[in-house]
């Protein structure tokens, strides 16, 4: 492999972390480029130390004005040499950069969805961890990465699982061959074997306990809901341009099968592995090849069981909901997505139960989904994601 020179969306969350531990592992592979943080300037501070990027983005002002000052009064010539960019404009400017190789697109929410607009507008290779982009601009961001170029990596493991079980050869954004459908499992979250009544009552500190899987605290509450797979239901469908009819999930308490694809002479191709973000990372960094990711291999040595069971739509209504809106349109999708962002914020601020995040969504599409147009412009989809926040907040502060 060549030297790759990589921007690193979201260096200082865990799949920058994990990312940056790769670059770590394989330094004559990788030149960190950029680098962006939100607010955590110390995180970001270690990692410029450490890896000498060229360019840093701070998205959130009062950290950006924090961080230039620590550079300036620091005698370190990695930030003294340092550009420093701030806000989303900053973001979009360090994704387009022409002479990056690839853009890791970290960035948890909507908020990231600019900065893969650029990158993608710019014809890189993007290793896609922000579903959020797909979700709500998914005909939009195919389309302008058809025109670019662009080569788009999935990298959750769901998504990642399944591409690579369609072969080195397959591209994102175009139907698989001889494919009859895709299967991607979920641990079912910490509340897998709970009532409904049980969740009613659920806290912070139980529902971002995630049991296979380290993670942030917002996509642990999504993996609670079953949000998280309801959004990659929608994510699946864009990435691999299939329809509903092809898209399944099942609940796989392990988290060893990461997901599947079923094809149309019977067989069906599993991808399996330790439950660890480092292997989908590493599998896009290397794509098409493959490299090391020190990740310890399953041990089938040792007696182990693999359970497999339908998802429960009546305690988890997330899943059908997001199902419902994909096959409804980006609208919805997209009043989805920005209503569960502004839900899973309010809950873990406690200011809402964790079944009411359900309700907040149910809604906001109820309230908005007939009086809007389907989004043409990244404009569009940005306004629409305005609306279902500015609707969930408003029936958040009636209900709470």
């Amino acid at each position: 492999m060549r030297m790759q020179r990589l921007i690193v969306l979201g260096a200082t969350g865990s799949i920058g972390a994990s990312t940056l531990d790769l670059v770590r592992q394989h330094r004559d592979q990788f030149e960190v480029l950029g680098l962006s943080a939100h607010s955590d300037i110390e995180g970001l501070l270690a990692a410029v130390r450490e890896f000498s990027p060229r360019v840093v983005c701070i998205s959130d002002p009062q950290a950006a004005a924090a961080f230039r000052a620590k550079a300036v009064a620091s005698s370190d010539l990695a930030l003294a040499q340092l550009e420093i960019l701030e806000g989303p404009e900053g973001l979009e400017s360090m994704a387009g950069l022409s002479d990056a190789d690839a853009v890791v697109a970290a960035i948890v929410g909507v908020a990231g969805l600019p900065s893969v607009w650029a990158a993608v507008r710019a014809g890189h290779r993007v290793l896609l961890a922000n579903k959020e982009a797909l979700v709500c601009a998914g005909a939009l961001l195919v389309s302008e990465a058809q025109r670019s170029g662009a080569v788009v990596l999935p990298v959750d493991s769901e998504h990642n699982a399944i591409f690579q079980c369609l072969g080195p050869h397959y591209k994102c954004f175009s139907r698989p061959s001889h494919l009859r459908r895709l299967i991607l499992t979920a641990s079912g979250g910490p509340f897998r074997e709970w009532t409904r009544e049980q969740m009613a009552l659920a806290t912070v500190t139980q529902a971002v306990k995630h049991p296979t899987w380290s993670m942030g605290q917002k996509i642990s509450v999504d993996s609670a809901t079953l949000m998280n797979k309801g959004l990659e239901l929608i994510e699946a469908h864009w990435l691999f341009q299939v329809p509903g009819s092809m898209l399944e999930v099942v609940v796989h308490p392990e988290s060893v099968v990461h997901s599947m694809a079923e094809f149309t002479d019977g067989s069906t191709l599993a991808q399996l592995g330790t439950p660890d973000m480092r292997t989908p990372i590493a599998a896009c960094l290397a794509w098409p090849e493959r490299m090391s990711a020190g990740v310890d291999a399953l041990d089938w040595s040792m007696t182990r069981s693999l359970r497999f069971e339908p998802p429960d739509t009546e305690r988890f209504p997330a899943l059908a909901m997001a199902r419902r809106c994909m096959e409804s349109g980006s609208l919805a999708t997209n009043l989805l997505n920005g209503a569960n962002e502004q839900a899973v914020a309010a809950f873990l601020a406690e200011r809402i139960s964790f079944v009411a995040m359900g309700q907040a969504c149910d809604h906001v599409l109820n309230a908005l989904q007939s009086g809007l147009q389907e989004p043409t412009c990244l404009e569009d989809v940005l306004e629409i994601d305005r609306l279902a926040r500015k609707a969930t907040d408003d029936w958040i502060s009636k209900e709470a």
